[in-house]
């Protein structure tokens, strides 16, 4: 995400106001977006209050609404202000990814920026405004001054005055868990459903005291709009939610408190995280927006060749199939970190993170040709990790008797594919912090070079939250940390991800939302991946986990569990889920079942040139063809709810003038996957920039389809 390019840059800044030379205050700015389809309007309030409002081809997005703050010791920092100096600029650069879903972005921009000062008290804040063509960013920053250093964060007062009782995609807002069930429903309908939602048996939960929902929020309005509310660039600031009064649709921030209540420690000459706002009439917009990650800093690592986006398997489903394989090498659980000796204990016969079977997975990478082999369960520690009541859990640099890290380090080597570590804390952040340089030089000792991050549970220090200021700190410090070890970092349970992507590409991938591991406990919605793209990968990429091909989880044991999608969606969602880091992620054997359908995952692609969204509507489909990085290859995957439907899937993305080899993976004519999830049919046909291909999904079904060999 470095090489910017600029090819228009307009820098010309207008000075329109200052105080100190001029006697007429302005009391309102209009700006309009590059397009002209946008159209934001600030001023201030006959109270001094900062006002904005949002327009999008002359509808209403966002009604006027209040900004500022409400810092301690009791001071309210919303009102009593008068514009000191405002200043528009424009800006309209390109800049190339390290690894994305299009290897360019342009940032096309137009900014407001407005300084404030409060009267009588002299406190000085201003606001910027930045806005795109799909949307609209801001930020507060608050500068240096003599008097006020540091202060509290009680509460940030932004407002989001709703047009409309819009239809909402939402999960509860809660500062630990970002794993709900997604809800569909109107903004009026929440309060009633809310507490169902909530209704989860998560790892941990803190839910808000009021009526709020996370971010990002998907909402269609009654006429016709699309819209989007985040943030982006969350640093050293707690994660946002939306409080949300349903009979008047005014929606207000958040933040996630520590457990004394405070939001945040700030010191001046800071800034916020961006508000976003994004807007489409055409929902496929939305899919296409880069306005998180424009609203980011450019990439800080100078070097970033090794940055490799991966494709992985590992020792992983087994745990939660319900065949008996354990993290834990042993069954007794009376162990203290560094002092029991566990080459004295009894080995419990089915410990999976062992020399011979991680082997076998290593193989198999090899034959198949993946990247790397995720190993969880490899290091001392799993038999007692009950989390909040025990802060020394884990070993960091300790494998379990039966894991030999050199003799698999060599052997991984002499195959051609790396091992991915893993550092589950239970979330003992506490002792991870204080280990962490020790377990990043073990890794690079050891021939890793990327490690999943895991934060079940209650925090410790037992005064945070997942989503709080601290804990937002420590994400971020843990990529910045593994960036100078030059390692990559794919969190799990982590604060939902907001464009730091591009700041540290090396934070390659991340959980944060109900993934793949559900389907094995109290199951996934099938309209559940046509939301996630919308929601929780608009502030980055997901590492998901799909491709079970094997949903019947009965066949292993005790878990009677099964898989919400067809065998066939399982393929799609390498496509409709963007990420740099996709797993394959059932066990290698039922793959060697199905050697025509892992075809398609072994063909595809995991960094691109180009994305085309083709096909969107939230909750119901999703299409979306791409460009593999450097190749003359394009990989389609479409996606449905729980209804059949017929997808359009037009390839005028391909160049003109050439015919390409289609390989077409299609659900079977009786896939459902209530009850024939696995039959599918695989058709190979000629397709050129003309075709336009009528395709059948099952119910919970879709489409895959790989595109080369062009003559």
């Amino acid at each position: 995400m470095t090489n910017i390019k600029k090819y228009t840059a307009m820098r010309t800044i207008f000075v329109l106001l200052g105080l100190l030379a001029a006697s007429v205050a302005v009391k309102a700015q209009t700006l309009t977006s590059p397009d002209g389809n946008f159209k934001m309007q600030f001023h201030l309030s006959d109270e001094g209050k900062p006002v904005y409002s949002l327009i999008y081809k002359e509808k209403e997005v966002i009604k006027e609404s209040k900004m500022g703050f409400q810092i301690s010791p009791s001071i309210a920092f919303d009102r009593n202000f008068s514009v000191v100096e405002a200043k528009i600029d424009s800006c309209n650069t390109v800049w190339n990814t390290v690894w994305g879903q299009n290897s360019e972005i342009r940032d096309h921009h137009k900014e407001l920026w407005v300084a404030l000062k409060q009267e009588k008290s002299g406190r000085l804040l201003n606001i910027r405004f930045r806005l795109f063509n799909d949307g609209l960013g801001f930020r507060y920053e608050f500068p240096v001054q003599s008097n006020l250093r540091h202060f509290t964060l009680k509460e940030e007062l932004t407002e989001f005055q709703l047009a409309g009782n819009h239809k909402a995609f939402w999960i509860p807002a809660d500062y630990d868990t970002n794993e709900f069930q997604i809800t569909t429903s109107r903004l009026s309908e929440v309060p009633l459903l809310i507490d169902e939602a909530r209704n989860e048996p998560l790892a941990c939960k803190s839910p808000t005291p009021n009526l709020a929902v996370q971010t990002p929020l998907m909402m269609k309005s009654d006429n016709g709009l699309y819209i989007n509310i985040h943030e982006a660039a969350l640093v050293n600031y707690p994660a946002m939610h939306l409080n949300l009064d349903a009979e008047t649709y005014l929606m207000s921030a958040h933040l996630t408190p520590d457990k004394n209540g405070n939001k945040g420690y700030i010191q001046t000459g800071s800034v916020t995280p961006w508000r976003t706002i994004i807007v489409s009439d055409d929902a496929r917009d939305i899919l296409a927006s880069n306005l998180i990650l424009n609203l980011n800093e450019p990439c800080k690592i100078e070097d970033t060749s090794w940055i490799k986006p991966t494709k992985y398997v590992g020792v992983w489903w087994e745990y939660f199939t319900g065949g008996g394989s354990t993290w834990a090498y042993t069954d007794t659980q009376d162990v203290v970190i560094g002092q029991t000796d566990y080459k004295k204990l009894k080995p419990n016969g089915h410990h999976g993170a062992n020399t011979v079977h991680v082997k076998e997975y290593i193989d198999f990478a090899a034959k198949h040709g993946f990247d790397a082999v995720l190993v969880e369960g490899w290091n001392e520690g799993w038999e007692d990790n009950y989390a909040y009541a025990k802060e020394f859990i884990y070993s960091f640099t300790t494998p379990y008797p039966d894991f030999d890290v050199k003799e698999l380090q060599a052997y991984a080597a002499s195959k051609g594919v790396k091992i991915i570590m893993h550092h589950e804390t239970t979330s003992s952040v506490a002792d991870y912090e204080r280990q962490m340089d020790d377990a990043f030089r073990f890794m690079k000792d050891n021939g890793y070079d990327a490690v999943k991050t895991g934060y079940v549970g209650p925090i410790i220090p037992r005064s945070e939250h997942h989503d709080g200021q601290w804990m937002v700190n420590h994400y971020n410090r843990v990529a910045e940390k593994a960036a100078r070890y030059k390692i990559m970092v794919n969190s799990h349970e982590a604060v939902r991800p907001t464009g730091l992507c591009r700041t540290y590409p090396n934070w390659i991938a991340q959980e944060s939302a109900r993934g793949t591991e559900f389907e094995s406990f109290n199951g996934i919605r099938p309209d559940h991946q046509t939301i996630l793209p919308f929601t929780r990968l608009m502030g980055g990429p997901m590492d998901y986990t799909p491709g079970i091909f094997e949903g019947d989880l009965s066949v292993y044991g005790s878990n009677k569990a099964k898989l919400g999608t067809t065998l066939v969606k399982q393929l799609a969602l390498y496509v409709t889920m963007y990420s740099p880091l996709q797993m394959a992620a059932d066990l290698y054997q039922n793959y060697e079942k199905y050697p025509d359908a892992f075809q398609f995952i072994k063909d595809v692609a995991v960094d691109w040139d180009h994305s085309y969204i083709l096909e969107a509507e939230p909750g119901d489909y999703i299409t979306i063809a791409r460009k593999a990085k450097g190749k003359n290859e394009w990989y389609v995957g479409g996606i449905t709810d729980e209804n059949s439907r017929e997808a359009l899937i037009d390839f005028s993305f391909l160049p003109k003038g050439k015919k390409y080899q289609a390989v077409i993976y299609a659900d079977g004519k009786k896939a459902d996957w209530r009850t024939n999830p696995k039959e599918y049919v695989i058709e190979t046909r000629t397709v050129s920039h003309k075709t336009k291909l009528r395709q059948k999904l099952a119910p919970s079904g879709g489409v895959a389809i790989s595109i080369k060999n062009y003559r």
